[in-house]
């Protein structure tokens, strides 16, 4: 078992017999549960860091302050004569309670192509939507649109609700998105999606452009697996990266690293 199975198993669960499925079921519980184990940590890992880092605060309590930074933040202000560095910025952290919320919304495109993307998002889906601070949203499309979010508790039950195959109409899961959308700078958008558009390209662009507007963080990816360079439409491409859109197929052992930067607001390393 492995996540291609995993994948086959998704897109054909509509033509497997009622026993045929439960033991398919079992397979994709086994992966998903290797899969977790081994994503788990790294993941909230690195965004308890990113957010940590955000709610960072100058002048803190004394109880409140990061030595370490501090004393990094004022190296400048080091008196030779004293021996001393002279504090005049203190850094620190807020109360959890505190801490900035993040709004992650996670578009996947469900077309037959983006099958082990589409396993490795709802397991990552999962783990972001088990931690603080951050609010989860998850939808799948092809020419319709799934909201998964309910289902994001149990990762197999939301795979298991993903419709491998079909077209893709882009501009209308965007539309569906941006009606989710309540702070947009304070949102982090992610697009799995090859590109192919089958709806309205010009307002697909459009839609883009507003939401990059708006203060969005928006990241779009081919792919979200370890199977190398994906098909993904270049000139639909070009265009995102105008906006600022970072456009790059990510393997799963980074996307963490990614989440974080998108939390942090810095995405230039990953443009």
């Amino acid at each position: 078992p492995d996540i291609h199975l995993v994948a086959t198993l998704l897109e054909l669960k509509h033509l497997m017999p009622a026993q045929t499925r439960e033991t398919g079921r079992k397979v994709v519980q086994k992966v998903v549960d290797d899969l977790l184990e081994k994503l788990r940590h790294r993941t909230v890992q690195a965004i308890t860091g990113a957010l940590n880092k955000q709610a960072r605060r100058r002048n803190p309590r004394l109880r409140d302050t990061d030595w370490n930074a501090t004393i990094h933040k004022n190296l400048k202000h080091y008196q030779p004569n004293y021996r001393s560095i002279i504090p005049e910025v203190r850094v620190g952290y807020g109360h959890k309670n505190r801490r900035a919320t993040k709004d992650i919304i996670l578009c996947l495109d469900q077309s037959g192509s983006m099958g082990t993307s589409v396993v490795y998002s709802g397991i990552f889906g999962a783990v972001l939507a088990s931690l603080p601070g951050v609010r989860t949203r998850m939808i799948a499309f092809d020419t319709q649109i799934a909201d998964l979010t309910e289902h994001l508790e149990d990762p197999v039950e939301l795979l298991f609700g993903v419709q491998l195959g079909g077209g893709t109409d882009i501009n209308n899961a965007l539309a569906y998105c941006q009606r989710l959308i309540t702070n947009p700078e304070d949102t982090i958008f992610i697009l799995l999606s090859d590109l192919f558009e089958g709806g309205d390209v010009v307002r697909m662009q459009a839609r883009c452009t507003e939401m990059v507007q708006s203060g969005v963080q928006m990241i779009c990816l081919p792919a979200l697996s370890d199977d190398g360079a994906p098909a993904y439409d270049r000139e639909l491409a070009r265009f995102l990266a105008t906006l600022n859109i970072p456009v790059f197929a990510c393997t799963p052992d980074r996307f963490p690293d990614l989440m974080a930067a998108a939390i942090e607001g810095d995405l230039s390393g990953w443009r």
